[in-house]
């Protein structure tokens, strides 16, 4: 078993949820891969297999007008939940899941190959179940059967993983003529993106806590790609401030586009294994200031010199009042030296405002030097990806 499938399922063991799995035509991969981790116990409840139309007839109690479908999956997932529920002791959490797919197999099939998956948490009444669905469909013909499985059985582990609270550490194995869809809010980044949550904190092995208690450093960032720069720096901050240092990734950026659900969790599983990151909405560092008080941020020296433009704020005067904010909620900002416009620049070069002098402290350029940025570094992987498909095939 791959370690980031493995780490991740360790992690669904060490949360409190409880599940019941039904998983008709594929899934059986992952009860597989749970049960082989130790904890499975404390995750599965029971899991129910009803691969032939009869005996899922007789799961739901009726006969499913399309064994692969949302509406079967959630069916499922429903009986699941109910299950769940009676097996259940004391008042931990629960879910629900329903998986139902149509794979290759020994005679052509004309309909989809993939997975309809349903996930169920109950809410306060009957008619506020939580949910999260997800729609898989393969590329025909461009994996083996077992293949085929592995991808539904992957997806089968994200989800639960994101529905008990967990960033998984694997990214899904999708190819160019895949398709996938989801919608729901079993996930602890829609907390985020819908307002229940001012911050998700993740930790190195992908627990995710909402608006958990931050000290220390806190590094802002893109992290498009994370690159052994943002590593080397907060390990030299780590060292000047003694203190922990955890990164943090904004879904909402004053210059550019906001980030959707599954480019958040993608960048955010760059930090699985190494270093706690934190999810929020703030895209200045006025709002950062309220969600991380009495924290130090550290920033590069061109953020350093957009941190004192007044053309980032309102007027001159609003410029003044967010400093004063961030200064009262007891942060302060540690800059890095960095290479811009041909030279390089420190924090000697950042025409901060007397009055706010005492919040600026600067990395000395003998500890920590970067000459390449996040930009740059996209753009040589991006020409390193050209040339590997321009490159001429053996024997073309």
């Amino acid at each position: 078993m791959d370690e980031a499938l493995e780490r991740t399922i360790a992690a669904i063991h060490r949360s409190p949820c409880q599940c019941v799995i039904a998983a008709a035509g594929t899934g059986s991969q992952a009860l597989a891969w749970l049960i082989r981790v130790a904890g499975a116990s404390h995750t599965l409840l029971e899991a129910r297999l009803p691969y032939a139309k009869a005996s899922l007839r007789d799961l739901l109690g009726h006969r499913a007008a399309h064994c692969v479908s949302a509406e079967t999956a959630t069916a499922m997932a429903r009986w699941s939940l109910s299950r769940a529920l009676e097996l259940r002791e004391g008042d931990v959490p629960v879910l629900g899941v329903g998986c139902t797919g149509a794979l290759s197999t020994t005679r052509p099939r004309r309909g989809m190959h993939g997975v309809e998956l349903a996930i169920l948490s109950p809410g306060e009444g009957p008619e506020q179940e939580h949910q999260a669905h997800y729609t898989l469909r393969l590329e025909k013909g461009a994996r083996t059967r077992g293949e085929e499985e592995d991808a539904c059985s992957l997806l089968l582990i994200h989800a639960l993983a994101l529905a008990c609270g967990v960033i998984p550490g694997f990214t899904l194995p999708l190819l160019p003529g895949d398709e996938m869809h989801h919608e729901g809010d079993l996930s602890p980044l829609t907390d985020l993106l819908q307002g229940r949550a001012r911050h998700i904190l993740v930790s190195q092995d992908g627990r995710a806590l909402a608006d958990a208690a931050v000290t220390g450093g806190v590094l802002p960032g893109s992290f498009n790609p994370l690159h052994e720069g943002h590593r080397r720096l907060a390990e030299v901050a780590a060292e000047l401030l003694q203190a922990p240092v955890t990164f943090e990734l904004s879904v909402e950026n004053v210059d550019k586009r906001a980030l959707t659900e599954g480019e958040a969790l993608r960048r955010a599983q760059q930090f699985w294994g190494w270093a706690p990151v934190a999810l929020t909405r703030a895209p200045t560092f006025r709002e950062k200031a309220r969600l991380f008080p009495g924290c130090t941020f550290i920033v590069g020296y061109d953020t350093a010199v957009r941190i004192v433009a007044e053309r980032y704020y309102a007027s001159a005067a609003d410029m003044q009042e967010a400093l004063r904010e961030i200064r009262d909620a007891g942060c302060r900002f540690l800059v890095a030296g960095r290479a811009h416009a041909g030279a390089f620049h420190t924090l000697a070069d950042v025409p901060v405002p007397e009055e706010f002098r005492s919040l600026f402290q600067e990395v000395p350029p003998e500890l920590f030097r970067l000459d390449i940025s996040s930009t740059e570094l996209r753009a040589r992987q991006q020409s390193s990806a050209g040339a590997i498909l321009e490159r001429p095939r053996p024997g073309a």
